[in-house]
This record gives C-alpha cells, sequence and structure tokens, in this order.
C-alpha cells in the first residue's frame, strides 16, 4: 500500500516540480569581466548578458583619459600588459572589413564609442545583435581561447580598416 501510495505522489508532483526547477533555473548567460589598465591594474568590469538574439554590455570604468574611445571585442581572450595586443584582432568571423561606415560591412566586434567624463569615469550601456553568449556559434564570444573587450585611446572613426584608427589599447577585459 505506501508504494502504491508513493507512485501516486509522485506522478503528481513530478511536474510540479518540473515547472518549479524550469522557473528557477539560470536564466540568460550572464558574465562579469573584470577590466585592467596598462599597468595591470583594476579599473572596472565589464557585465555581459545575453537576452534572445541581443548580447547586452554594461561597462563601468575609472582612470581613463576624458573624451571618446573605440571599444571591440577582440579574437584572443589575453589581456598582456602593456599594450594588450596579445588581444588580437578585432572579433571577426565572418571576415569583413572595419567601421559600421564602411559599405562593404563591418567587424562582428565592432562596438559605439564610448564617452568617458572629465572625472576619467565611464558607466554606458551598448547592444550588440552581431555577437552570441550560445558557445558553438561563429559569432560567440564563449571561444575555447576565449575574446577580449579592448577599450582603445582614441575614438573609432567608424570606417578606416582594420580598428577605425582607435590608437593604442589602453584597457582590457578576457571574456571566458
Amino acid at each position: 500500500m505506501n508504494k502504491i501510495v508513493m507512485l501516486v505522489c509522485l506522478m503528481f508532483l513530478t511536474p510540479l516540480y518540473g515547472s518549479i526547477m524550469a522557473e528557477s533555473s539560470p536564466g540568460p548567460a550572464q558574465l562579469l569581466i573584470p577590466i585592467i589598465n596598462s599597468e595591470g591594474k583594476n579599473i572596472g568590469a565589464a557585465q555581459i548578458m545575453q537576452k534572445a538574439d541581443k548580447v547586452y554590455l554594461h561597462i563601468e570604468a575609472q582612470q581613463l583619459p576624458p573624451g571618446k574611445h573605440g571599444v571591440h571585442f577582440h579574437a584572443v581572450g589575453k589581456c598582456d600588459t602593456p599594450d594588450f595586443t596579445s588581444a588580437g584582432a578585432h572579433f571577426n568571423p565572418l571576415n569583413k572589413l572595419h567601421g559600421f561606415n564602411n559599405p562593404k560591412g563591418y567587424h562582428n566586434g565592432d562596438l559605439p564609442n564610448i564617452e568617458v567624463g572629465s572625472d576619467g569615469k565611464v558607466s554606458v550601456d551598448i547592444i550588440s545583435t552581431d555577437v552570441t553568449l550560445i558557445e558553438g556559434k561563429a559569432n560567440s564570444l564563449l571561444k575555447e581561447e576565449g575574446t577580449a573587450l579592448v577599450i582603445h585611446e582614441k575614438e573609432d572613426d567608424y570606417v578606416t580598416d582594420p580598428s577605425g584608427n582607435s590608437g593604442n589599447r589602453i584597457a582590457c577585459g578576457v571574456i571566458k
């Protein structure tokens, strides 16, 4: 009799348990990326989150030069100081040219410029439909070797290949 009661309870509770687990299961992929400067000191962080077909990026950093700066996803998940060249070229799985205003297309890793305040701080939100956090896709930032988020010293002109005349790399965060 006890076995029958247990089986009946399991029959009723299993669907309920499944719906509870589905509601409490982890939501969209979300990462918190520390950002370092050329001296290797932590100057901020980037939160990256996947929602549907968009990647939402929130950057908060300090101790940056005031003004506009180019920001890009780079192809290699390394941020070796002092110049961050270990991050490789822009993330570009479709082999396009650089820049939003380039008639031949742009890199998946191209992002809008950011504006750093006179106090050296930035807090900005960026949305990209050109990358994903879904592993296994060609445009995924979550490759085995990772990718990187790089802030450049100057603003991106959105045309010049390969990096929009945005100058040296001044801050970097590894995405893995």
